[in-house]
């Protein structure tokens, strides 16, 4: 499942988006979910594995359909690593693995991804599935338009281009001159273009690539008439974040440390800080504008609407608060102001300004968000205003443009849009497309429209044009794919966890389906980080209810579905309660006639990863198949690697003694057991992750092929070409696509 960062129409501040990124760090871009951005939307071979083979799942019946072929698996070495935790003595046999680019784990990979593409060339539907996913994925694919003074900047892919290319046009919807084509950038297509930034005027273009989908980012610059580059780079970025100043003069940007070269995969990234580049000055005379923090707080920014000025979150990952400044860009007071939000009591996010009032979406006293209203130079909090109260909804975000608020809620996993006056005033529930998911509504002030994503279940992403003042809109990318909503049945369901919680799933299958209780079903689930999963289309999906599958949703605590404290009741010590709702959701699928254990599979990756590796290792007799991609496996040292750290406010660590208790207690890795019969599992990662590193997925693998005491096959997929998951080709997307629908129909014994 794809959950980009939201992009926007004109956006205020392409910064903010990217230095918002350790809330989403754990965004999956894999799996069988769809996407709301569009573009969302070699395993190794040969013989070289006989050389070092032991026995593994070999044979037998399996729970799922056929029998499986002789599989053997690499000889993984157990070492003898052992670590203390608070007296607590734990074993670490395959610690080696963590080291990505030794010869061993190098060995180590050629050979696994060698068994796993023997088991996916056994199968004969497999080449039907990748022509069948091809086929469907050659649609175009727009992204959002941003605007340049009078230019428009977006990407389009024409249906099955590695990357989408960059167009400059007059209009939001024009045909477009092509600007930066990212085809060029690598000759296997794996360096992609990441984002891209025009400057206020429309004349110069900020842009950054990723190679190999790291989250490292280089940024250039160029000149949008003449296509000439300048000649500054930057190359101390992370995740993204980047805005222009006024008049062009320069970009503020968010900053890592360099790592040690070789060590960029996994070297553990300390605090960033926001920096002033100069156009035409070397990156090493950039100025700091806000330094960094101690190890723990992560520095946002986001440029005023004069530009002359950011705005400054200062945010602690531990606790998930932060602090507001605002700092002059210009003259004698650069890198200067004040700090209007102090004490680290709630969280706020900066919507936009107009001259010196400033709004801001907070959970202060309010868990399911409202929206304060803070004049600058009367920033005490007895002078706070509520410009919009909290509802019995969930308020996602929100931006000011046009002169008006414009706010986007969730109901029950479902946007809904709401356009209040920049008094508060409710101007309008705004009319939506459908029963669907709305991303963008970006803007400035000084717009008069902004644009949106709408998607759903059973619609391809669509880009939509909305003028702010009157609420009309426009439909500006209207994919055609032929397929008719009507054709498929979506409903909501809720089941009941243990401790009587209701959680919500959305179901999707052919209308017409006979629920008989044998359907094979996946379900899909993520629940962490305050990221709510909410209606999407993906063409993976579409192959899998083609084939009679049901696709299943489920929105579990820790997400942001219900605000605050749903959020929260997924979190560090109560954890656990997103694998019981996981299970619930399983459960009352077959008990509800859907389909059988030995049908029922489930899917998710990054922190969704973690949720299968959890759910698998407490409830290894539910399920028929398992599919955990780029998952946070080891619980115990996930804040020793990149970015990890930014996650101890979902997770706890293990540093803390009644955290590592509740940490131990369902970490994957450390929760299997010898002997035990576990579902049939393809593991999925790719070795220049550097978010979840690699090493997570390894060790699980290796351990749940030396522990299996069943039947079922253990496979691991290694994308030798990629990261976390963005910035894939289309074709290496569709090669993954088919490789899991081809596991999950042979697990489950899908005619």
């Amino acid at each position: 499942m794809t959950h980009p960062e939201r992009p926007s129409y004109a956006p205020r501040s392409p910064l903010a988006r990217g230095l918002r990124a350790p809330a989403l760090l754990l965004c999956s871009l894999f799996s069988l979910g769809g996407c709301v951005s569009p573009e969302s939307d070699t395993t190794g071979g040969g013989e070289g594995a006989a050389a070092s083979e032991r026995g593994g799942a070999a044979g037998g019946a399996r729970r799922g359909g056929a029998a499986t072929s002789a599989l053997r698996y690499p000889e993984a070495r157990a070492g003898d690593t052992v670590d203390v935790y608070h007296g607590v003595e734990v074993a670490d046999p395959f610690r080696w693995l963590e080291d990505t680019d030794s010869a061993e784990t190098r060995a180590w990979i050629e050979a696994e991804n060698a068994v796993t593409e023997s088991f996916l060339a056994a199968q004969p539907e497999r080449e039907a599935l990748r022509e069948r996913l091809a086929e469907l994925w050659n649609y175009e694919r727009y992204s959002l338009p941003r605007r340049g003074g009078a230019s428009w900047f977006f990407t389009r892919n024409d249906g099955l281009q590695a990357q989408a290319p960059l167009y400059v046009s007059d209009a939001p919807d024009g045909a477009g001159r092509l600007l930066l084509d990212p085809n060029t950038f690598s000759a296997d297509g794996t360096t992609s273009l990441a984002d891209w930034v025009p400057s206020p005027d429309g004349a110069l273009l900020a842009y950054s690539t990723s190679k190999g989908g790291s989250d490292w980012r280089t940024w250039r610059f160029l000149d949008v008439t003449t296509g000439e580059e300048l000649p500054d780079v930057l190359t101390r970025n992370k995740f993204g974040g980047l805005d222009w100043m006024d008049e062009n003069v320069g970009v503020v940007y968010s900053r890592f440390e360099r790592p040690t070269e070789g060590e960029e995969l996994l070297e553990r990234n300390g605090s960033n800080d926001i920096a002033l580049h100069l156009l035409g000055t070397p990156e090493e005379e950039d100025l700091v504008l806000a330094p960094t923090s101690p190890e723990g707080h992560f520095l946002g920014a986001q440029t005023t609407e004069s530009r002359r000025a950011i705005v400054v979150t200062r945010s602690d990952w531990k606790i998930r608060k932060n602090e507001v400044e605002v700092l002059s860009l210009v003259g004698s007071s650069r890198g200067r102001g004040p700090k209007i939000i102090e004490g680290f009591d709630a969280r706020y996010e900066f919507l936009g300004n107009d001259g010196d009032r400033m709004w801001f979406k907070t959970d202060l006293d309010a868990p399911n968000g409202r929206v304060l209203q803070i004049d600058l130079f009367e920033a005490d909090r007895e002078r706070w205003v509520e410009a919009v109260p909290e509802r019995d909804v969930v308020l996602e975000g929100g931006s000011v443009v046009g002169g008006h608020l414009v706010l986007e809620y969730l109901r029950d996993a479902h946007s809904e849009v709401r356009v209040h006056g920049l008094d508060g005033a409710l101007v309008r529930t705004q009319e939506l497309p459908g029963l669907g998911s709305v991303s963008g509504l970006g803007g400035r002030n000084d717009d008069t429209v902004t644009a949106f994503y709408y998607t759903s279940f059973t619609t391809p992403t669509e880009v939509w044009e909305l003028e702010v003042a009157t609420g009309s809109m426009r439909r500006l990318r209207h994919p055609n794919l032929g397929i008719d909503p009507a054709d498929f049945t979506v409903r909501q369901e809720f089941c009941t966890s243990p401790d009587g919680t209701r959680v919500p799933m959305f179901v999707v299958h052919r209308a017409g389906l006979e629920l008989d209780g044998t359907n094979p079903t996946l379900l899909y689930g993520y629940g962490g980080f305050d990221i709510s999963l909410t209606p999407s289309f993906g063409v993976q999906n579409l192959v899998w209810l083609e084939q009679g599958g049901v696709y299943v949703m489920a929105n579990l605590r820790g997400g942001g579905e219900y605000g605050k404290e749903w959020h929260e009741a997924g979190t560090k010590l109560r954890k656990q309660n997103v694998f019981d709702d996981f299970i619930a959701c399983a459960e009352w699928l077959i008990e509800s006639g859907y389909t059988r254990s030995d049908r029922l599979a489930i899917a998710g990756g990054s922190n969704g990863g973690l949720l299968v590796g959890a759910c698998m290792t407490q409830r290894p007799d539910l399920f028929g198949a398992c599919v955990p991609a780029v998952g946070v496996m080891d619980m115990l040292r996930y804040q020793s690697f990149t970015i990890g750290w930014a996650w101890a406010g979902d997770y706890g660590t293990s540093e803390d003694p009644e955290e590592f208790a509740a940490l131990h207690a369902y970490s994957p890795l450390h929760n299997l057991q010898d002997g035990v019969a576990y579902p049939a599992t393809m593991v999925m990662t790719g070795d220049h992750d550097d978010r979840v590193v690699p090493g997570h997925s390894f060790k699980f693998a290796a351990r749940l092929q030396a522990a299996q005491g069943g039947p079922e096959p253990v496979l691991i997929r290694i994308e030798t070409r990629a990261g976390h998951g963005a910035g894939k080709s289309t074709q290496m997307r569709i090669e993954e696509a088919a490789d899991e629908l081809t596991f999950l129909r042979a697990a489950l014994g899908v005619d």
